[in-house]
């Protein structure tokens, strides 16, 4: 994306929030939410005081420049108005918060793009709360423990995104763990050339992925999971209640993926959402691919003109040393 890209006004969004609240209320005020990378979070705020938040799936809303992804593969481009409705379903099938979709229009007739416009979660944000309020934060992070048991006992009948799967789509991949060793291989051929220490330990990267993919046992069962599940995706309602966001990557996969994930994000407060039961061979691949994934992924990010590279580089840098570390390498600059 080469064109400056330009926030959407009250004026833009104006028509959406009409259609989504009714001619009663007015459009006083909108507020582009930070953090968003593949769609624009936008909160609407009415003239009776009252608020919603809009999601916009544009180009211009898109860091990635990803363009079309395919659907079968389970960890492509995970964003769009149709992933959104599928989650959204899912989820409240199995009795997991999310915030409610209010409108969705597919149709562009009240913005050139999809939109969709869902209820605002005004409690903050779990990690925020966290920082702020021991306390509190404890007595979130116990009832996230129970959400996700909740929705990890879901299960699908096939492996792949829910939005795929539960219209009858088949992934691409045979298996997680297959799919993920291939993501891991070339995750690492992709910042080989981006960075002299990956290159120099490309070999032993690449020996310990397959060696571990190798140790992976079969596995029929496919558990329903969030996929980027950190403390800054769970916002809290009025009475406390975890409340699930960005949840279009939702996907039927191993389970421990998402414990993976988990581990990293949350920390020492990763204890009280701990599972007995995980498969150890398919956490070691899982850790070592995680990082790797986490080093291509930002790196292709700065590519292009996300408007806050630093944040983005210490991930790449971190996650780096913490990859080379995994296989007995030193993550030192050379």
């Amino acid at each position: 994306m080469t064109v400056t890209r330009k926030p959407l006004t009250r004026a833009d969004l104006a028509p959406l929030a009409r259609a989504a609240t009714g001619p009663r209320r007015t459009l006083a005020g909108v507020d582009r939410l930070r953090g968003g990378s593949k769609k624009g979070v936008y909160r609407l705020t009415f003239d009776d005081d009252s608020t919603s938040v809009a999601y916009v799936w544009s180009a211009d809303e898109d860091y990635w420049d990803a363009g079309p992804s395919d659907p079968r593969d389970p960890f492509s481009h995970g964003t769009g108005l149709d992933l959104l409705t599928a989650a959204h379903d899912r989820l409240a099938a199995a009795g997991v918060r999310t915030p409610r979709l209010l409108y969705a229009d597919a149709t562009h007739t009240h913005l050139p793009a999809d939109a969709a416009v869902v209820e605002d979660v005004t409690g903050g944000s779990l990690e925020e709360t966290l920082e702020r309020d021991p306390v509190a934060g404890r007595a979130a992070l116990e009832r996230l423990a129970d959400l996700l048991a909740t929705l990890h006992a879901q299960e699908g009948p096939a492996f792949g995104k829910v939005a795929l799967v539960d219209n009858g789509g088949v992934s691409s991949a045979r298996s997680c763990e297959q799919r993920v060793t291939e993501g891991a291989l070339g995750d690492i051929a992709a910042t080989a050339v981006r960075d002299e220490r990956i290159a120099a330990a490309r070999d032993d990267l690449e020996s310990a992925v397959r060696k571990l993919s190798a140790a992976v046992r079969p596995r029929g069962r496919h558990t329903l999971v969030h996929g980027e599940l950190g403390p800054d995706h769970v916002l809290l309602d009025g009475g406390g209640a975890p409340v699930l966001i960005d949840v279009e990557g939702l996907m039927y996969l191993d389970v421990e993926w998402e414990h993976v994930f988990l581990e990293l994000r949350f920390h020492e407060a990763y204890d009280l959402l701990r599972t007995p039961g995980l498969d150890e061979d398919r956490l070691r691949l899982y850790r070592l691919a995680m990082r790797l994934s986490l080093v291509a992924g930002p790196l292709r990010l700065l590519d292009g003109d996300y408007p806050d590279p630093g944040p983005m580089r210490a991930i790449a840098e971190h996650n780096l040393r913490r990859a080379l570390e995994l296989v007995g390498r030193r993550g030192a600059v050379t």
